[in-house]
Parts: C-alpha cells; structure tokens; sequence
C-alpha cells in the first residue's frame, strides 16, 4: 500500500503538472492571473492529495467535507487530460509545426526532406499569438466537454441503480425451481460519500423484486465497523426465502479488519461464506471463497475446501468476488459464479483496461462449460461518477 500511495502521488503530480502547461502557461502571460492560476492548481493537487491518503487515517465519516470536492476533481483532472492529449495533434497541426518540404525537393535534389522553420506567428485575434489563441480555444474545449462528461457521470453513479433482470439456464436445476430468483448486489462501497442511505435505497429496491436468495458479492464497505456500522445496519431489512449470503471483497481487506465486518455482518442477519458452501434446500449447493486480496492475511481462497462435500445431483452455484476467478471454479466443475469488482469500468476508457486484467467487465459469459456473471456493481469507488457503465442490481431467474 506504501509502494501504492508513492506510485499514485507521483502520477497526480505529473498529471497536474501537465494541466499547468496546457491550462495556465500556454494561455496566460507572466504576471499575477498565471500566479493566481498556478496557486488554484496547487491546491486542487493537496485537495486530491489529501482525498486519497487522509480517509485512511482520520476515518471516512470525517473525510467527507474533503472527499466530495476532491473526488469529483480527481474525475475531472482525468477527463480533462484525456481531452487534452486527444487535442494535442490538431493543436500543433494548426500551430504549422507539422509541416515538411514536397517530397520534390527530394528528387531534385537528392537532399533528404527536413522541416521547414516555423512561420512567423500572426495574431489569430488583435493582440492574441496564434499560439496562444489555439491553446486557448483547446482549453475552453476541454474544459466544456469534461465538465459535461463528468456531470452526465455523476447522475448515473449517485442515482438509483438500474434494475436488471436475467434468465439463466441451469443445467440439473430441479424442474420444481423453475423461476428461482437470486438477487444479486456487489461493491456497494459504503465510505465517505456513500452512507445510511445508499444501503436503504439497495435494500428498498432488493426487496420490491421479492427474491428468494440474496447475495452480496464482496465490497460493501471503504471503513471499519466502528466509522460505517450505522451505514450498513439497514441490511438487516433484506427480506428473502432462504437468506442472504456474503464473500469478502478486496476492500474489506483493505479496510484493517475484515474478520470483524463478517461478525457484524452475521449479527445483521447476512450470512458470510468463507471458503464454505451450504445447500439451498434441494435447488443447489451456495459455496463461496474469500478474495484474492486475503492472502495477505492468510485468508485467501481456498476453492477445494469451499467446494468440498457439495452434492454432483444439484448445481452449484459459487460466490467470487473477482471474475477472473472463474478459471478456478471452471476446473472444479461449478455451474455458474458471481461476481463483482469491476464496476462496468466505472470511467471510459479504463473498461478496456479492466476487461484485459479480468477477463470479463459485465454481464453473461461462458467458461468451460462454467457460467459466469458479473454485475457492475451498485456503488462505486472514488470519484462519484459512473461513464458508460451505470450502477445496477440483477435479479437472476434461474431455469431447469
């Protein structure tokens, strides 16, 4: 985590300094709104400084004053230097740096074609540089389109999650269950912008599909017991037939004391599975297996003790937090996993990003002969903004 923090200070100082040259150096000359501009820009970059590292240490309920503003310009600083880098090529175009002598000067002269100096600058406007009037306009563009690609986010990620649901066949599946539902709800991320009523919200539209099997797929929680206890209590309302179950997630780990979350977790009614199964009646076999992240405190999967004694005349059906799981449960013969941890991608384009480290970013997919569903998460993680992958719970149908 130390290796982490250091890593991701330098890529926010970086960042940061590449929106100085291109915000403030390049449209401004020296004189007091470029130090004005410079000294905004210095403290956006201790705000999103002290947004990533301090809920750590003074917990997440206290963070919150800092963490709206802060996340919410983490997500424009990254917007608004992707807007920029697409930019950057018809920007020097039309400064006339990309410029070259006909290739007939190579032929005449036998001499290889280099570039021409560049013309004199003509003002593009009285008293503006064409330089300065081309970094000008990009900054205007940039700054318009990541204002409206980050306003568009945040209505996706804080409204109510869409509600999907999802007919899976199920091979061995008891004719008798046709129709089971399984609600299905993961990276909830209770932290310090998300609280009480995000929970209620999640529970309120679990209970309105009347599910007859609940299950919370790891990442409920960005705090311990003590800082977000209240936030998570409205779970004990979840209201199915046969119960709710819970695997860990990777921030559970990352939140100090997972073991304590699983006893506060059982004392709200929700059921952990860790590396353990339990029959649904005669339906099929809910095995589950900690995260990945818990072989740092020797709490890591463990898929044969998960799967040990399920029965070969039911399906079974696995909870993983993380879908590039799935090639474990595949060898083991399981019938269909859920899964999280992706959260659709969260921010275009890092879906490409996510769906190469995990395999899958959303919804149904098959691997060897193992079904596996993730589902984009009812939450999110830092900046409150969700682009092109809106929040969801999933409501599975199962089929014989």
């Amino acid at each position: 985590m130390i290796i982490f923090g250091l890593l991701l200070s330098v890529l926010v100082t970086l960042l940061h300094l590449y929106l100085w040259k291109r915000l403030v150096k390049d449209t401004t000359s020296p004189g007091r709104l470029r130090r004005l501009l410079t000294w905004v820009l210095v403290g956006l970059t201790v705000l999103l400084v002290a947004t990533l590292v301090l809920p750590r240490v003074i917990g997440p309920t206290r963070s919150t004053w800092f963490a709206w503003p802060g996340y919410v310009w983490f997500a424009l600083l990254i917007y608004l230097f992707l807007t920029l880098a697409v930019l950057e090529l018809p920007r020097l175009a039309l400064r006339g740096w990309v410029r070259r002598r006909p290739l007939e000067a190579t032929a005449t002269t036998g001499a290889p074609a280099v570039e021409d100096p560049p013309a004199p600058e003509e003002p593009a406007t009285p008293g503006v540089s064409r330089r300065v009037f081309l970094a000008r306009t990009s900054a205007v563009v940039a700054g318009a389109v990541s204002a409206g690609t980050v306003g568009v986010g945040m209505v996706n990620a804080l409204g109510p999650p869409d509600l999907l649901r999802v007919p899976i066949r199920l091979r061995g599946l008891d004719p008798a269950f046709d129709g089971y539902r399984i609600a299905v709800v993961s990276d909830i991320h209770l932290g310090p912008i998300t609280g009480r009523s995000h929970t209620e919200r999640i529970v309120r539209m679990i209970n309105e599909t009347s599910p007859d099997l609940v299950t919370i797929v790891g990442d409920l929680v960005d705090g311990t017991v003590d800082e977000l206890g209240p936030a998570a209590a409205p779970l004990r309302d979840l209201v199915s037939r046969d119960g709710t179950f819970f695997v860990t997630g990777n921030h559970e780990y990352f939140s100090g004391d997972p073991a304590a979350w699983l006893r506060e977790l059982e004392r709200l009614g929700v059921q952990p599975l860790r590396n353990e199964n339990t029959a649904i009646g005669t339906a099929f076999d809910l095995a589950g297996v900690n995260d990945l992240a818990g072989r740092s405190t020797d709490g890591g999967p463990d898929f044969d003790r998960a799967l040990s004694g399920v029965s070969s005349s039911r399906p079974t059906i696995l909870l993983a937090h993380q879908p590039v799981q799935v090639s474990e449960a595949a060898a083991r013969g399981v019938d269909l996993q859920l899964s999280g941890h992706t959260h659709g991608g969260q921010l275009w384009p890092f879906h490409y990003v996510v769906g190469l480290q995990q395999g899958t970013l959303a919804g149904l997919s098959t691997v060897d002969h193992t079904q596996l569903y993730v589902t984009r998460g009812a939450g999110f993680w830092g900046p409150p903004v969700r682009v092109g992958a809106p929040p969801d719970i999933t409501v599975l149908s199962l089929q014989s």
